[in-house]
């Protein structure tokens, strides 16, 4: 891998504390292991490749450090079927389109020397429409590039992404490389629903990101839903923490902790009850087989698991 010029236009935080320090000015709580990550990914300019389960922050890491650095956020959500039209870039064929009729009614297609200059015009870099892999690499200032859950894009667009990740730069056939002036700072995400290529992954930074425990979830609950009474967030944090340890289809991320804790206070519940818990989980869960497991004891169980523990006092 070639030596990467440091990103152009930021001021980057020079530690790991001063990491934590810069994302809690947009309200992200980042445990050490990850503010280490991030740093040494800012620091070495090498992408960082997030994995985990859905719901613990990957996505939001990415927005915070960009809105933390005052820089734009570039963003390619993936999907079956990507291609690199809808990525990286493609010609605008109506206005390729529009050059040729307009050579066609001047009558110089018959020249061969106007044919030529038409034929460079309709590849120049004017008649290119950049998508964010592209406009990651043209920007003046140092973007966040965030390419968000990999893994749901085909095994061929990893291979393509190579270019991009090792050398900041994308070949176009007509033109040749479009190398970045500003290198972006990558982030990529995977929920794991299939493995990553190995050749991308050598290429970034890896940390796999975990649920918070409950002390950090309880602090982004204080954070993200201020007007819930203190009993109740711990409560909340409490019963989602223990339904996690559930096999259920899909466990409740911390977006769903907040959710929930904004809904109770919607519905000004001051503590956990049966009936309030049953008639707000389609906010936690969004499986009925999960939601009718709870509804059939796991609810109670729980509960009663927090009382035992005082948490419901």
């Amino acid at each position: 891998m070639p030596p990467q010029e440091p990103p152009a236009g930021l001021a980057l935080p020079d530690s790991v504390d001063a990491v934590v320090a810069l994302l809690a000015t947009q309200r992200y709580v980042c445990d050490r292991r990850l503010a280490t990550a991030l740093f040494l990914a800012l620091k070495l300019q090498r992408p960082l490749f997030l994995e985990g389960e859905p719901g613990v922050g990957k996505t939001e890491l990415a927005k915070t450090l960009a809105e933390a650095l005052g820089t734009a956020l570039l963003r390619v959500q993936c999907y079956e079927g990507l291609d690199v039209a809808q990525t990286a870039y493609e010609w605008n064929v109506a206005r390729q389109m529009v050059e040729i009729r307009l050579a066609e009614a001047a009558h110089t297609l018959t020249d061969e020397g106007e044919r030529e200059r038409l034929a460079h015009s309709l590849y120049a870099r004017s008649m290119l429409i950049e998508r964010p892999l592209l406009q990651a690499l043209t920007q003046e200032r140092s973007p966040v590039l965030l390419i968000d859950e990999l893994d749901r894009a085909d095994e061929p667009f990893d291979a393509y992404l190579l270019e991009v990740l090792a050398e900041n730069q994308i070949t176009i056939p007509e033109l040749g490389a479009v190398r970045a002036e500003a290198p972006p700072i990558t982030i990529i995400t995977s929920n794991r629903t299939r493995e990553i290529h190995d050749a991308l992954k050598r290429r970034c930074l890896y940390h796999w990101v975990e649920f918070p425990d409950v002390e950090r979830e309880l602090e982004i609950v204080r954070l993200k839903a201020p007007g819930a009474p203190e009993r109740l967030s711990i409560q909340v944090v409490e019963f989602v923490q223990r339904m996690r340890t559930l096999d259920l289809f899909k466990a409740p991320g911390v977006a769903e902790t907040i959710d929930w804790t904004n809904a109770l206070v919607a519905l000004n519940a001051m503590r956990l009850d049966p009936e309030t818990v049953h008639d707000t989980l389609g906010v936690l869960l969004k499986y009925q087989d999960d939601i009718a497991r709870m509804q059939g004891g796991d609810t109670a169980k729980l509960l009663d698991e927090l009382r035992a523990k005082a948490v419901l006092e």
